[in-house]
């Protein structure tokens, strides 16, 4: 399931002025906004990722890399695309204090990244966790 943040938080109706996604400035009040609604998406569903691009078309190689192992394991999850919105975008990373996108969280808790993600699939810690998080079925 995806979900647009402008739909989410109507934070089309605000006026936010950028000159450049690394450049931009946010008022404190829009701010706090952002970060609740990021703390209450983090929580919404068991696991939830940012990334770029949607689940069925993915705009890098790091987002696809994530959706391929979640799919891979039957995940179900949520995913916001950050490219819908720089807001969410730039403070998805301050939120998680983590630079990069895609960003995965697993009951409301910041698991990590690509890399990250890579390696408790590999390592074979990923079934657990989609499972503590409900995100799969146990197999018991």
């Amino acid at each position: 399931r995806v979900i647009s943040m402008f739909r989410l938080t109507g934070l089309c109706s605000r006026s936010v002025q950028t000159k450049s996604v690394r450049s931009f400035t946010v008022s404190s009040v829009v701010r706090r906004d952002i970060m609740k609604e990021i703390e209450e998406q983090t929580k919404s569903d068991g696991c939830v990722v940012y990334m770029k691009g949607t689940p069925d078309q993915p705009r890098c190689g790091f987002s696809k890399a994530v959706v391929d192992i979640l799919n891979t394991m039957g995940a179900k999850y949520t995913a916001f695309n950050v490219l819908d919105d720089d807001v969410l975008r730039e403070s998805i990373k301050e939120y998680s204090s983590w630079p990069t996108i895609p960003q995965v969280y697993m009951n409301g808790e910041f698991v990590g990244g690509c890399d990250i993600m890579l390696s408790h699939y590999r390592e074979g810690e990923l079934k657990k966790m989609l499972q503590d998080c409900k995100a799969t079925e146990s197999q018991e």
